[in-house]
Protein backbone atom coordinates (compact mmCIF):
# COMPACT_ATOMS: atom_id res chain seq x y z
CA UNK A 1 0.00 0.00 0.00
CA UNK A 2 2.00 3.32 -1.29
CA UNK A 3 1.10 6.75 0.44
CA UNK A 4 0.13 9.42 -2.33
CA UNK A 5 3.34 12.17 -2.42
CA UNK A 6 3.66 15.20 -3.79
CA UNK A 7 6.17 17.40 -4.29
CA UNK A 8 5.53 18.87 -0.82
CA UNK A 9 4.58 15.84 0.89
CA UNK A 10 2.55 13.19 1.94
CA UNK A 11 -1.34 14.04 1.46
CA UNK A 12 -3.55 12.43 3.44
CA UNK A 13 -6.96 9.83 2.15
CA UNK A 14 -9.93 11.72 1.15
CA UNK A 15 -12.50 10.51 3.23
CA UNK A 16 -15.54 9.72 0.68
CA UNK A 17 -14.03 6.84 -1.62
CA UNK A 18 -14.76 4.28 0.54
CA UNK A 19 -17.17 1.01 0.18
CA UNK A 20 -19.03 -1.18 3.05
CA UNK A 21 -18.90 -4.28 2.44
CA UNK A 22 -21.83 -6.71 4.16
CA UNK A 23 -19.46 -10.36 4.25
CA UNK A 24 -22.26 -13.24 2.96
CA UNK A 25 -25.28 -10.55 1.70
CA UNK A 26 -25.49 -7.94 -0.34
CA UNK A 27 -25.50 -7.10 -4.11
CA UNK A 28 -23.45 -4.71 -6.14
CA UNK A 29 -25.42 -1.78 -4.84
CA UNK A 30 -25.17 -2.67 -1.09
CA UNK A 31 -21.64 -1.52 -0.97
CA UNK A 32 -22.64 2.00 -2.02
CA UNK A 33 -22.71 4.46 1.64
CA UNK A 34 -22.63 7.98 1.69
CA UNK A 35 -21.55 7.90 5.33
CA UNK A 36 -20.47 5.88 7.87
CA UNK A 37 -20.13 7.11 11.48
CA UNK A 38 -19.23 5.64 14.80
CA UNK A 39 -15.82 4.04 13.73
CA UNK A 40 -14.01 4.89 17.17
CA UNK A 41 -12.87 3.09 20.65
CA UNK A 42 -12.88 3.99 23.84
CA UNK A 43 -12.24 2.71 27.45
CA UNK A 44 -14.80 2.58 30.17
CA UNK A 45 -12.93 3.84 33.44
CA UNK A 46 -13.19 3.34 36.98
CA UNK A 47 -12.14 5.21 39.81
CA UNK A 48 -9.69 4.05 42.17
CA UNK A 49 -9.56 6.14 45.70
CA UNK A 50 -5.69 5.05 47.16
CA UNK A 51 -5.91 5.22 51.19
CA UNK A 52 -3.97 8.32 52.60
CA UNK A 53 -4.14 9.97 49.10
CA UNK A 54 -6.56 12.77 48.88
CA UNK A 55 -5.03 15.08 46.26
CA UNK A 56 -6.33 12.83 43.27
CA UNK A 57 -8.30 9.30 42.38
CA UNK A 58 -6.44 6.89 40.32
CA UNK A 59 -8.05 6.02 37.02
CA UNK A 60 -8.23 2.48 35.64
CA UNK A 61 -9.11 1.29 31.99
CA UNK A 62 -11.75 -1.67 32.40
CA UNK A 63 -13.33 -2.59 29.37
CA UNK A 64 -13.19 -1.28 25.86
CA UNK A 65 -16.42 -0.07 24.22
CA UNK A 66 -17.73 0.74 20.74
CA UNK A 67 -21.13 3.02 19.70
CA UNK A 68 -22.83 1.83 16.93
CA UNK A 69 -22.00 2.33 13.38
CA UNK A 70 -24.18 4.58 11.20
CA UNK A 71 -24.28 4.21 7.63
CA UNK A 72 -26.60 6.13 5.37
CA UNK A 73 -27.62 5.87 1.50
CA UNK A 74 -30.13 6.68 -1.21
CA UNK A 75 -33.05 4.18 -0.53
CA UNK A 76 -32.83 0.69 -2.57
CA UNK A 77 -35.34 -0.91 -3.73
CA UNK A 78 -33.73 -4.54 -4.32
CA UNK A 79 -31.47 -4.87 -1.37
CA UNK A 80 -30.45 -7.89 0.40
CA UNK A 81 -29.07 -6.06 3.52
CA UNK A 82 -32.06 -4.66 3.69
CA UNK A 83 -34.21 -7.66 4.12
CA UNK A 84 -31.25 -9.00 6.58
CA UNK A 85 -32.72 -6.27 8.31
CA UNK A 86 -36.50 -6.69 8.14
CA UNK A 87 -35.85 -10.25 9.48
CA UNK A 88 -34.53 -9.07 12.34
CA UNK A 89 -37.12 -6.35 13.06
CA UNK A 90 -40.05 -8.61 11.35
CA UNK A 91 -39.42 -12.16 12.67
CA UNK A 92 -36.46 -11.91 15.39
CA UNK A 93 -34.19 -13.55 13.03
CA UNK A 94 -31.03 -12.64 13.95
CA UNK A 95 -27.77 -13.63 11.92
CA UNK A 96 -24.74 -11.75 12.64
CA UNK A 97 -22.74 -10.78 9.94
CA UNK A 98 -19.40 -9.21 9.47
CA UNK A 99 -19.39 -6.00 7.75
CA UNK A 100 -15.34 -4.59 6.23
CA UNK A 101 -15.49 -0.65 5.65
CA UNK A 102 -13.08 -0.22 3.07
CA UNK A 103 -11.15 3.01 2.33
CA UNK A 104 -10.16 3.15 -1.05
CA UNK A 105 -7.33 5.41 -3.01
CA UNK A 106 -7.73 6.77 -6.61
CA UNK A 107 -6.99 3.30 -8.04
CA UNK A 108 -9.79 1.72 -5.68
CA UNK A 109 -7.51 -0.17 -3.80
CA UNK A 110 -7.50 -0.79 -0.50
CA UNK A 111 -5.70 1.93 2.09
CA UNK A 112 -7.64 0.80 5.36
CA UNK A 113 -10.22 -1.74 6.56
CA UNK A 114 -12.14 -1.73 9.49
CA UNK A 115 -13.34 -5.29 10.01
CA UNK A 116 -16.37 -4.82 12.05
CA UNK A 117 -17.52 -8.30 13.97
CA UNK A 118 -20.70 -9.81 14.86
CA UNK A 119 -22.98 -6.72 13.71
CA UNK A 120 -26.68 -6.81 13.89
CA UNK A 121 -29.40 -4.28 12.83
CA UNK A 122 -30.54 -2.26 15.31
CA UNK A 123 -32.01 0.66 13.96
CA UNK A 124 -33.55 1.34 10.17
CA UNK A 125 -34.90 4.24 9.31
CA UNK A 126 -36.46 6.28 6.04
CA UNK A 127 -35.85 10.34 5.83
CA UNK A 128 -38.93 12.08 5.64
CA UNK A 129 -41.08 12.19 2.59
CA UNK A 130 -42.40 15.32 1.13
CA UNK A 131 -44.21 16.44 -1.46
CA UNK A 132 -42.38 20.17 -1.22
CA UNK A 133 -38.89 19.06 -1.20
CA UNK A 134 -36.93 17.91 -4.02
CA UNK A 135 -34.53 15.38 -2.52
CA UNK A 136 -33.78 11.51 -2.81
CA UNK A 137 -34.84 9.22 0.33
CA UNK A 138 -32.14 8.44 2.28
CA UNK A 139 -32.19 4.98 4.24
CA UNK A 140 -29.77 4.99 7.73
CA UNK A 141 -28.63 1.65 9.34
CA UNK A 142 -27.79 1.48 13.06
CA UNK A 143 -25.86 -0.99 13.56
CA UNK A 144 -24.39 -2.89 16.86
CA UNK A 145 -21.59 -4.94 16.92
CA UNK A 146 -18.70 -6.31 19.28
CA UNK A 147 -15.62 -4.85 18.09
CA UNK A 148 -13.43 -3.96 15.30
CA UNK A 149 -9.83 -4.20 14.08
CA UNK A 150 -7.85 -2.25 11.40
CA UNK A 151 -5.94 -3.83 8.78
Amino acid sequence: MAQTTAAGGYYPPVGFHFKVEFVGIGNDNDVRFQAVSGLSIEFDTEAFKEGGENRFEHTLPVRTKYPDLSLKRGMLTDSKVIDWCLDAFQNRVFNPVHINIVLLNEEHQPLKTWNVYNAWPKKWSVSDLNAQDNSIVIETLDISYNYFTVN
